[in-house]
């Protein structure tokens, strides 16, 4: 709170109006100073970049990744050691940024799931809306497991607000609210996250990339650091593996997922200074890491519990790059920057190949002053059903994964992951500059094929009537086809007519929503029934 109010005061005396989480544009048409962070990162990397002045008082978020900005997953329902897999729906990952997360000073409210079972991945039905971006929770021997696809449609609960705890990463912005099944919290979360506008897709491994912050004008000249705090899933060593952060025990569905909690976030800092002509400075090792279970914003110095020999693990998840002069980890250059002109329009963009979750785009490189000149980078969205719009464009759906510019006239082309089979989709691309200057919106659209018949649940019907396997009522058709229908020979017989003509029926059920909620319906009161019987395990 000291540091809060310290640095408040600061900003107040020198006439600062800086958003803690991001500066909005504060400057004049195509004119700007700009800082520009410049790292090489490995793959699978949640990044954060903020700045401070040399006492370290925070003074903005610089550029944050999609899953923390935009897909809240420091404050989603569920326990915070929860496993992970592909597209994990649920668990709070306060692990992800501890030292930024303690060092913004924003609170909010904690998510909690709206059955208050904060330990169980089955969740009603009736309290689970439909999800467009996450995954089902997986066993990591399903298909799925490894193929970067949903292995179906699913429904989660998005969670409600408890006025007794809060939490310092902001909740998911990426969703409307659904009546009747969603919490009034829902509504409330775009308006509550303050991340959007430095918010980006993340970068792709191996490469450069830049993030590119145009300075407030009222924010004064002088000294500055750069932080960065790098975390990532799975990242095992002798100290930091699922031996010394195992899975939890005792739970339902402790067989889905794996344990991810190994090397804790690890931390660079670059000091620069801000002035009126161009400034360099670089960082070449990481400066210490982040508590291993989130609870506070102390950076433990260097040590060699941290790996700092293997590229892309611990103190080397930001690879060393040569840029032909210099080798760095981080590269910070405080610049004057005139952008002429405002970038040009992408050009002949249109769907190359659709699949029933991806589809691959290409359009022809604008320039960053008309034709003229590399752009800075590309905003993408999508959404589904509806048009894109300038209107609807910044509360659309970002892609997954940063495009990495090229020269005017080139073809670029991007993957969209993560969609749901025979939907409409409406995609638009616009490019920007340094001083965060929009070209005009392109917008395209495609329709995602046929779904292929695949791997269906034990319970068919039900699964698919609910979407999901983990569902409470699938949970209970399970337990009463196992506990009581097998253990007598008509139950047994019964039990193997319904595998034999369950898996197609079950996919005529998962083509149409309207048979779908034709299922649930006619399954009701045998849920109702067999809700409230013993079954022995």
């Amino acid at each position: 709170m000291r540091r809060r109010l310290l640095a408040r005061a600061l900003l107040a005396a020198a006439a600062v109006t800086v958003s803690p989480f991001g500066a909005s544009r504060a400057h004049a048409a195509n004119e700007c100073r700009v800082v520009e962070t410049t790292f090489k990162p490995a793959d699978k990397l949640q990044i954060v970049v903020w700045l401070e002045d040399p006492a370290g008082n925070f003074i903005s978020t610089l550029y944050v990744t999609d899953a923390v900005g935009r897909r809240g997953i420091g404050n989603r329902p569920g326990r915070f050691d929860f496993n992970s897999g592909p597209a994990w729906p649920y668990g709070r990952r306060i692990t992800t940024f501890p030292v930024w997360a303690h060092r913004h000073g924003e609170t909010f409210p904690v998510l909690v799931f709206q059955n208050n079972e904060d330990s169980n991945l089955s969740h009603p039905f009736s309290q689970s809306s439909q999800e467009t971006h996450f995954c089902r929770p997986l066993r990591p021997d399903e298909p799925a497991w490894d193929s970067a696809t949903c292995a179906s449609a699913i429904f989660t609960d998005k969670g409600r607000f408890d006025t007794n705890q809060t939490s310092r990463y902001p909740p998911r912005e990426d969703i409307a609210r659904v009546e009747g099944i969603d919490d009034i919290s829902v509504s409330m979360f775009d308006t509550m996250n303050p991340l959007d506008s430095v918010s980006g897709a993340t970068p792709a491994p191996d490469l450069p990339f830049s993030v590119t912050w145009p300075i407030p004008e009222d924010l004064p000249a002088g000294d500055y650091v750069v932080w960065m705090e790098v975390s990532k899933e799975f990242d095992f060593n002798s100290t930091y593996n699922p031996t010394s952060y195992p899975e939890p025990t005792g739970i339902p569905w402790a067989e889905y997922g794996e344990p991810y909690r190994g090397q804790p976030s690890v931390v660079y800092n670059v000091p620069f200074t801000i002035g009126s002509d161009a400034t360099t400075a670089f960082g070449t090792a990481y400066v210490g890491y982040g508590d291993p279970d989130g609870l506070d914003g102390v950076v433990s110095p260097p040590d060699a519990t941290i790996d700092t020999a293997t590229p892309g693990s611990g103190g080397a998840r930001l690879l060393l790059h040569t840029d032909g002069t210099d080798t760095f980890r981080v590269r910070v250059i405080a610049r004057p920057e005139l952008d002429m002109a405002d970038p040009g329009a992408p050009a002949e963009l249109a769907p190359v190949e659709v699949a029933q979750r991806t589809a691959l785009i290409r359009f022809i490189a604008p320039g960053d002053d008309g034709m003229t000149g590399t752009v800075t980078g590309y905003e993408v969205r999508y959404r589904a059903a509806s048009p894109i719009t300038p209107e609807n464009f910044t509360s659309s759906s970002p892609i997954a994964t940063a495009i990495e510019p090229d020269e005017p006239g080139q073809v670029q082309a991007f993957e969209v992951t993560g969609l749901l089979p025979e939907t409409e989709y409406y995609l638009g691309v616009r490019a920007f500059d340094d001083c965060k200057n929009y070209g005009p919106l392109v917008t395209t659209t495609f329709r995602t094929t046929e779904r292929a018949t695949g791997e269906v649940d034990a319970c068919f019907v039900a699964t698919a009537a609910y979407g999901t396997p983990m569902a409470n009522e699938v949970s209970f058709l399970r337990s009463f086809r196992d506990g009581i229908l097998r253990q007598s020979v008509l139950g047994e017989l019964f039990v193997e007519t319904y595998y034999t003509v369950g898996p197609a029926f079950s996919t005529t059920i998962d083509h149409s929503d309207v048979l779908r909620q034709v299922a649930r319906t006619e399954l009701a009161p045998l849920v109702d029934l067999v809700r409230g019987l013993k079954v022995e395990e």
